[in-house]
């Protein structure tokens, strides 16, 4: 069939249908589109918030209080405090991790580990001739205490031999029961501050 043989109203009909494929096709191609084109993030961001930890706010620094010290029972010692004190502050600090490590595989409950200052002491010499007294070295000692506590009595003889039976060389080990000495020990003392104290006094 040739296209003169076709009705008048077709013939009429024909350049519309084309008019409303150019218009709706074209409108349909636009929907199709895919936003990730022109939007590249598409929105994800905003679902990855909750994966953010939000920060706690900053604590002010308040005085210390001093905690109530447990005695213990006739069957299980309070807090203990175990001290290591060496020159070499890679081993103090090695072996007070592994004594910590050992408490926690043994179910022995660790209630803080800490360093406490640093001392040093001066070694003098006295010269062949004359009575004058010079510096001959400085010896810095590092000490680390972990502080346990509910451990039986039954067990502590057999804990004991086993930081005693693996103690390097170098590191001096003591065990004893903490006191409020030993707390207040931990803090550097302030010879400025209890002399305007003093004078206030």
């Amino acid at each position: 069939m040739e296209l003169y043989d076709l009705p008048l109203c077709w013939l009429f009909l024909l350049p519309v249908s084309f008019l409303f494929f150019l218009l709706f096709g074209g409108i349909l191609t636009k929907v199709r589109q895919w936003p990730y084109k022109t939007k590249p993030h598409h929105g994800h961001w905003k679902n990855t918030r909750h994966l953010i930890k939000s920060e706690e706010p900053k604590k002010k620094k308040g005085k210390v209080e001093v905690r109530v010290i447990n005695l213990g029972t006739d069957y299980e010692y309070g807090v203990l405090n175990i001290h290591l004190t060496a020159y070499d502050m890679t081993l103090a600090e090695s072996y007070a991790q592994y004594v910590h490590n050992l408490c926690n595989s043994l179910s022995i409950k660790v209630e803080e580990s800490y360093a406490m200052p640093t001392k040093t002491m001066e070694v003098l010499h006295l010269q062949d001739q004359g009575s004058k007294m010079l510096l001959d070295s400085v010896l810095t000692t590092h000490e680390r205490v972990v502080q346990i506590s509910g451990l039986s009595a039954t067990f502590a003889e057999i804990f004991l031999e086993i930081i005693q039976s693996s103690l390097p060389e170098g590191v001096r080990l003591s065990v004893k029961e903490h006191t409020e000495e030993d707390f207040k020990g931990r803090f550097k003392a302030r010879p400025e501050l209890e002399e305007l104290l003093a004078k206030l006094n």
